[in-house]
């Protein structure tokens, strides 16, 4: 009789089983731990409006992953399905593993878990526009708990770049432009999605993106160089995963396309050794973004062929490749080769497995590889998420200006203008969930149900990209197909609308072209006509509220000037128009605040709050200070600061406390800021 092996033996510790486990392992079957691929390539069924999400009734080309995972596979990821569908694929590569090692099931979820079920939160941009930290955590807490009742362990998420150029489209997915924000927020996301043991059901592995520096792009385009010296890096950039690896815990790191001061992040042995795993202790693994190693051969022309793209950032410190990126036969060969040869020494491998098989055996996979196949049913768009993405989008709304007219007098409004482009259409922001299941509200919907004696005419005008563009980049499937709505240019009638209305409410800003990863702009202005019919729409005369759906700052000086108020909304998730709402009627009092700074132009960039004194703030044409800056916001009432102290309780600590007091006819919220 056999004895059990000890990799097999739940009573001992994930590094003694992942010891045991590593040892029995032939160097092929390390090396493919190594990798992830992208999962519904691989299905018969596909989603009709996703071509990462996978059909109920979708079987699998068995003989395909048989033929390209001989040695087994560490992650898949963009499977998106139902629990059945993902336990056959899990059975399938623990039966085709000579040891029977399970596969890591990963996915987008920065707002919300990707695919076609999960609740749509508000973007994180929004999340830090509340200035409320605890936020990103119930954030948090809602994608695990949908992420990991559809059978997924792991997100490619948060994005942790601290963002200073508006141009770049992935602004959208950051907490803003400062440090010491995005580090609050940083933290209680990875609480939020890990909740202290990630073998719970209701958890996953949180992985932090995009390590270090890649929200300061070189011209604002995604993937460009980051000019940055040492000081800024150390004090401005790396603080925030240093705190989401040490404070948060979080487990994975996701290394960036982009090069920092000319250090390529995929081959640099000081970021990916020295500062992630000696200095901040990274338990976990880092791998490559999407397409990332291909792109130190063929773009930034370090590595003659494949096989030194790969020698490169092995050897200085990546643990996988992200993503569809080389075939899992050449990544496996090519390593087994350069050990073969002795440029890569095996403990380099041995190292990379035992942190992939150890977080293996802490999320319980050897024990329970299968997700209950009716609990989803449970978790997925219960009530009170729903009621939290509300309630973040609510908490997120800033008032911009007001000059008197908000909130809306409902017996003064009785013939409404509803127009622009996002006034019958839902803003979601990138990586969403596709929401075809269900029926979601659009701000003319909430409208006209809040405000049933008023009658509404609603005109779209023009549309924001200016019809239907498709836009995706060649080596990321996931961003294929992407377009925006067409929507026809009738400036006739929005005007004769407004002419006929008591009150104008214009519904613009961005859209999924306009912004998002891969959607970096040259002008930060709004796109399309939206100016040109705003400012129509002025000339009538007619009180004008802007209402801003969008997902980066924007250079809105004219806009603004010519409105009576501006509400700026980020794309508010599911629940986004009922928020804009009952900001609009009052029941709600804004209380966000700018986690960007808004430039006066759409060419004044830099424009973050916090850059280091010394230059004119004039130009030419004018000003150079933002228009609004980081930390702006204002409210329906209005508050009284006094008696502030400060207490000096150490060589550099200090306690700073005062008295605030609303002293308006409203109820409202004030956010305390000091700045050091």
């Amino acid at each position: 009789m056999t004895d059990t092996p000890k990799y097999k033996n739940p009573a001992l510790t994930p590094e003694e089983r992942a010891e045991d486990l590593l040892g029995r392992m032939t160097l092929r079957e390390k090396i493919a731990q190594l990798d992830m691929k992208f999962g519904s390539k691989y299905c018969t069924e596909i989603e009709d409006n996703d071509n990462c999400s996978v059909k109920e009734t979708s079987d699998y080309d068995w003989e395909s992953l048989k033929a390209d995972f001989p040695d087994g596979l560490g992650y898949l990821h963009d499977n998106y399905s139902v629990p059945a569908v993902m336990n056959k694929l899990q059975k399938f590569f623990i039966e085709n593993s000579r040891l029977g090692i399970p596969v890591i099931f990963t996915g987008e979820a920065l707002h919300g878990i990707c695919g076609t079920r999960g609740t749509v939160l508000p973007i994180p941009t929004a999340w830090a526009a509340t200035f409320e930290p605890e936020y990103a955590y119930q954030a948090g807490r809602i994608i695990a708990k949908e992420a990991r009742a559809l059978g997924i362990y792991e997100v490619l998420a948060p994005n942790l770049d601290v963002a200073r150029d508006p141009r770049w489209g992935r602004t959208e997915e950051t907490f803003g432009e400062d440090t010491c924000l995005s580090t609050k927020m940083a933290v209680n996301i990875v609480k939020g999605h890990q909740n202290g043991n990630i073998s719970a059901k209701d958890s996953v592995i949180s992985e932090p993106k995009h390590y270090c520096i890649h929200g300061i792009p070189e011209g604002g385009v995604n993937c460009g160089t980051a000019r940055a010296g040492v000081r800024e890096i150390e004090s401005c950039y790396l603080p925030v995963f240093e705190a989401a690896i040490k404070e948060g815990g979080a487990y994975d790191v996701m290394a960036s396309y982009n090069s920092i001061d000319g250090d390529l992040m995929m081959t640099s042995s000081h970021y990916l050794k020295t500062v992630l795993k000696e200095r901040f202790g990274l338990k976990g693994i880092c791998r490559s973004d999407w397409g990332g190693l291909r792109r130190v051969h063929y773009l930034h022309k370090m590595a003659k062929n494949e096989k030194e793209a790969i020698y490169l950032s092995k050897k200085n410190g990546l643990d996988c490749q992200g993503g569809d990126e080389y075939p899992n036969k050449l990544w496996v060969d090519s390593l087994e080769e350069l050990v073969n040869e002795g440029r890569i020494d095996v403990k380099n491998i041995n190292e990379s497995c035992r942190r992939v098989l150890k977080i293996k055996f802490e999320l319980g996979l050897f024990e329970n590889p299968y997700t209950d196949e009716n609990e989803y049913k449970n978790v997925i768009n219960k009530q009170e998420f729903i009621d939290k993405s509300l309630e973040i989008a609510q908490k997120s709304i800033i008032l911009l200006k007001n000059d008197g007219i908000l909130p809306l007098n409902a017996d003064k409004y009785k013939k409404i203008a509803l127009i622009g482009p996002s006034s019958d259409k839902i803003r979601l922001g990138g990586y969403s969930s596709k929401t075809f299941r269900r029926k979601l509200d659009t701000v003319y919907d909430v409208l006209r149900r809040e405000l049933p004696d008023a009658e509404i005419i609603q005109v779209d005008g023009c549309g924001i990209s200016d019809g239907e563009f498709e836009f995706a980049l060649s080596d990321q499937h996931h961003l294929q197909g992407i377009t925006a709505e067409k929507t026809g240019e009738d400036f006739e009638k929005a005007v004769s609308a407004a002419k006929a209305s008591d009150l104008i409410i214009f519904c613009g800003g961005d859209d999924n072209i306009s912004s998002g990863e891969g959607r970096d702009r040259c002008e930060i202005t709004l796109c399309g006509k939206q100016t040109q019919l705003m400012k129509m729409l002025a000339e009538t005369g007619k009180p004008l509220v802007f209402v801003m759906i969008h997902g980066k700052p924007l250079a809105i000086k004219e806009e603004s000037d010519i409105s009576d108020a501006v509400l700026s909304c980020w794309f508010g998730g599911e629940c986004g128009p009922q928020a804009v709402c009952d900001a609009l009627l009052g029941k709600i009092n804004p209380a966000g605040r700018l986690p960007f700074s808004m430039p006066r132009r759409s060419t004044m960039i830099p424009c973050y709050y916090s850059m280091l004194p010394g230059a004119s703030n004039e130009y030419y044409e004018g000003k150079g200070d933002a228009l609004y800056p980081f930390g702006y916001g204002l409210s329906y009432t209005e508050f009284e600061y006094s008696d502030l102290r400060v207490e000096k309780t150490g060589e550099t600590d200090v306690n700073v406390k005062v008295k605030v007091k609303n002293i308006g006819n409203r109820a409202g919220d004030e956010v305390v800021q000091i700045y050091v």
